[in-house]
């Protein structure tokens, strides 16, 4: 095996005679039928051979994560003949890890992490999240944390479940506040517990009304500043996409979709290529709030971008999703893969926001529809929210252009 991907007889030597020769080019047959590149197989051999080395491995055992985080700081620090001069960086430790944890998941050999006290309450939660109110999947995970992090540090406090009070969630939020929290963090947080409450209550795990007894601290909503780009700085973030590299091809088409139509990450990333009806220019969107779908023209720009990443960038794989991710095995994109791709522009053109992500071009779109003199109803329709309460928060940003949108709908009456 190590014939195949290193030429020089010296190193195939060396990777032939070090210990657990069997199990290593097991793995790299499996990357190798997996369609990794050249470069992750010499990166995940060289890495597997260290680890070995640095352990002093000579038969696989279960291995455990203190080990492999002390094997990767050996190795950041190591400077002998071994270590090729392109991997002096800050990032190898991390990439260490990565590659020796999926070597040693694939034998079964990758020691669990310990399981998280009530891990079966939280995940009926967010069960129960998913399946009966068809909250979106970043939203369900977010409130899972949230419940899972109050309730591992009731364990460390030595409490139970059945027997927490309110005196228990007061002392927690608390302690949060003195860990630097910010009160729309809090919010969140309190939030969660409320909503997990009620549904510990209905389950019988709780004593009754503790979800009534949480009180959200109150968050101003008026803001000095935007909460998204202006119309302008947008163009520029698009112009930062120009190019014929896949990697900007992508990009133009993902920040258009997220400007022109105000799409949710996670609505942009299960995009399907039979979502498209490019005869009848439109496309269909699953909405990821409420599960429902919405179909919308593609705009002529948006439609070119998109085919032309289609035609030169996609790869030709057997995978349906549009976005594909940056390496092998093909797969749809992950969410930091797309808040990367709006963020590292924000930084390029040097604008701060709260949110620097995809949601940061959604506010834009909602605010750009608003200005243009939409009426809240159809901002609310556009961005699939169920009601006009949600897109509020762009009037408030802008009197002159909610006395414009007024004004528009004064005129409807008349």
């Amino acid at each position: 095996m190590f014939e195949q991907i290193y030429r020089r007889p010296r190193v195939i030597e060396r990777h032939r005679q070090a210990p657990l020769r069997l199990a290593r080019e097991q793995y790299l047959r499996h990357m190798l039928e997996k369609g990794y590149t050249h470069r992750a197989l010499t990166t995940s051999a060289a890495y597997m051979l260290q680890l070995v080395r640095i352990l002093g491995l000579h038969e696989l055992r279960v291995v455990y994560e203190d080990e492999i985080k002390h094997a990767a700081e050996v190795w950041a620090e190591y400077q002998g003949p071994f270590r090729h001069p392109g991997h002096c960086n800050h990032r190898s430790p991390r990439s260490f890890i990565k590659f020796v944890r999926a070597w040693l998941r694939f034998h079964g050999k990758l020691a669990l992490p310990s399981v998280p006290p009530f891990l079966e309450q939280t995940q009926a939660f967010s069960h129960s999240l998913q399946v009966n109110y068809g909250l979106a999947e970043a939203t369900v995970r977010g409130y899972s944390n949230r419940a899972q992090a109050f309730l591992t540090w009731l364990a460390a406090q030595g409490g139970d479940l059945e027997a927490v009070s309110v005196a228990d969630i007061d002392k927690f939020i608390l302690a949060k506040r003195v860990e630097g929290w910010t009160p729309r963090g809090i919010g969140n947080q309190c939030q969660a517990l409320r909503s997990f409450f009620r549904f510990a209550e209905t389950r019988g795990w709780s004593a009754p009304n503790l979800a009534l007894a949480i009180r959200i601290p109150r968050i101003p909503k008026d803001k000095p500043y935007p909460v998204g780009p202006t119309w302008p700085q947008v163009r520029q973030i698009i112009k930062l996409a120009e190019g014929c590299e896949p990697e900007h091809l992508r990009a133009k088409a993902l920040l258009l979709l997220f400007t022109v139509y105000g799409l949710r990450s996670g609505e942009v990333i299960h995009l399907r290529l039979e979502d498209f009806d490019w005869r009848s220019e439109v496309f269909t969107v699953r909405r990821s709030k409420h599960a429902g779908t919405q179909q919308y023209p593609i705009q002529y720009e948006v439609g070119e971008a998109i085919l032309k990443y289609l035609q030169y960038a996609r790869p030709q794989v057997e995978n349906r999703h549009v976005f594909l991710g940056e390496r092998r095995p093909w797969g749809p994109l992950l969410h930091t893969t797309v808040w990367r791709t709006v963020a590292k522009r924000l930084r390029i053109l040097g604008i701060e926001l709260d949110h620097r992500g995809p949601h940061a071009l959604r506010h834009a779109c909602a605010t750009r529809l608003l200005k243009k003199g939409s009426s809240l109803k159809e901002i609310a329709d556009f961005l699939g929210h169920r009601d006009t309460r949600s897109v509020g928060i762009y009037a408030k940003c802008d009197i002159a252009a909610l006395r414009k949108v007024a004004a528009f709908r004064l005129a409807g009456l008349q």
